[in-house]
Parts: structure tokens; sequence; C-alpha cells
């Protein structure tokens, strides 16, 4: 699928650096995970292909072309969405969420109304206020590490991130193999995001464990939460929390994913999505 890039100045002075593969089908708008850029998912392309799916997405602001948006929040997504959206003239999609783009499609989903026909989820989080959920047990001690700091806020998260070093144990076996193969697509976006420094990943952590500004239970859409069930950096418990509270919801646990490998099913999240309609 060939992608055009563009950027899109919003009212308040801003940038956001859009991603668009055209055509008239489906739309799907992609949610990146933390710390990546906003290139829809190559591996993936494919299945859309197949579906007649149209991709549309964009660098979270800070990463690459689009400019910081200081103490966002994950509820400042639908806002950016809604200009991305009206600019290339669609007006109802789906959402889908890698990892940290959960909690962001969610709020697409929640606060967008029924401009989103279907939301995705995959391996994403669930609110860091969630009653009744232990948020970081199962969560590999590294990862917990760098979530418990953003949790004191941003100096302790700075002051944490700056001795931080990259933890092979957040992987499993399994992850470790899609991401020498299928998912080395990894490769191309953690890179360029991670250019412009550590605040765009310290930001999004940020707004992971504070009030998100939304509940997700007001979810009127159908949404779909794919989780691998041996995930050591989001626990499948997230999305069996949300399950639980989101009428909507549906959930697909898959055994022995764990977060990367867990997006094998990647092409079933996208066949779902393809089937709402308006």
């Amino acid at each position: 699928m060939k992608v055009s890039e563009s950027d899109l100045r919003l009212e308040d002075g801003r940038t956001l650096h859009v991603y668009d593969t055209g055509g008239d089908g489906p739309v799907v708008l992609w949610h990146h995970g933390t710390p990546n850029t906003g290139a829809p998912p190559a591996p993936l392309f494919a299945a859309a292909e197949a579906l007649g799916v149209r991709w549309i997405s964009y660098d979270r602001p800070g990463y690459g072309g689009s400019s910081p948006l200081p103490d966002r929040t994950v509820a400042s997504a639908a806002a950016d969405v809604r200009a991305v959206t009206d600019a290339l003239g669609v007006g109802r999609f789906t959402v889908l969420g890698h990892s940290g783009g959960g909690p962001h499609a969610l709020a697409c989903a929640a606060l967008l109304g029924d401009r989103v026909l279907g939301a995705a989820t995959v391996a994403g989080l669930a609110p860091y206020d969630a009653e009744g959920l232990d948020w970081y047990a199962g969560m590999v001690p590294s990862s917990a590490a760098s979530l418990r700091a953003a949790a004191e806020g941003r100096a302790a998260k700075e002051a944490y991130e700056a001795g931080a070093t990259y933890d092979p144990d957040m992987f499993t076996d399994a992850d470790h193999e899609a991401l020498a193969s299928t998912w080395s697509w990894f490769d191309e976006v953690v890179g360029p995001a991670l250019e412009g420094g550590p605040d765009a990943p310290i930001t999004d952590d940020l707004a992971y464990v504070a009030p998100w500004g939304f509940d997700p239970a007001t979810i009127a859409a159908p949404l779909l939460l794919v989780h691998g069930e041996e995930d050591r950096i989001a626990p499948a418990a997230h999305s069996r929390w949300l399950a639980e509270r989101c009428p909507t919801a549906e959930l697909r646990l898959r055994p022995g994913a764990g977060h990367i490998s867990v997006l094998e099913a990647g092409a079933e999240a996208l066949e779902w999505l393809a089937a709402r309609k308006g």
C-alpha cells in the first residue's frame, strides 16, 4: 500500500503529521504505541488490501512531525482525530490501537459519538484509577518501575528515564521471534520516535497514569479487546477489567501470546473492524 504523508495545521497553531493510504473503503484510524511514530502497520497491509481498508494515522503530539502538546491527556486524542478526519473529509470510521495506542482509541470511541463505528485495542491498558484492578500486577519489574516513576510526576519520570536501559525481559520468547520476523517493522517506527528525545514517551506515560478524561464504560460503539495472556508490559488483566465494565465489549484472549506476538491477531481485528457498518 502506498502511504501519503502531510502536515495538518491546527487552529491552536500546532502541526499534526498525518498518514493516509487513500481509497474509498472502510477507514481504520491507527493509534500507535509508546514509543512509536504513527505510520500505519505495514505487516497488516496485505490484510487491509484484501478488505479494501483505508488506513489513516498520525504522529501523536511530540512524536515525529507533530508538535508537542504539554500536559496532554489521553482524552486529547479525540480532538486531534476529529481535526484529522475533518481535514480528510472522513465522516465515520473505526479505530485500532496497540499498546499505548489502546487508551487513545478508547478515547475516540467514548468522545466522538457515532462518528466511531467500532473500536479495537490490542494489548491495551486500563485506566490507572481502575477500581478493583491491581494495575501493576503481572508487569515485568522494569515496566512497573517506569510507570511508577511517571505516577510520581514529570521530574521523577525524567530522572528515571535518564538512567533507564533496554530490558529484553519485557518481551516473551514469542515476542522476540515476532520482532525478528514479521514485526521487525517496529524498527522503522521506534528509532524515529526517539530521535526527538524522551519528552514524547514521557508525556505518554504521564497521561496513562493520570485521569484519562473520560469513562470507558460510556463507549456505545462495538468494542473488541484483544490481549495476549503472557503479556509482561500491559497484563491481560487490563483488558479483562475493561471487558467487565464496557457493555459493548468483546474480549479475545490469545494463549501464549505476549505484547508483540499478540499482533499476529491483527488481521483478525482488522476484519472485525471492517465489518462495522454505518
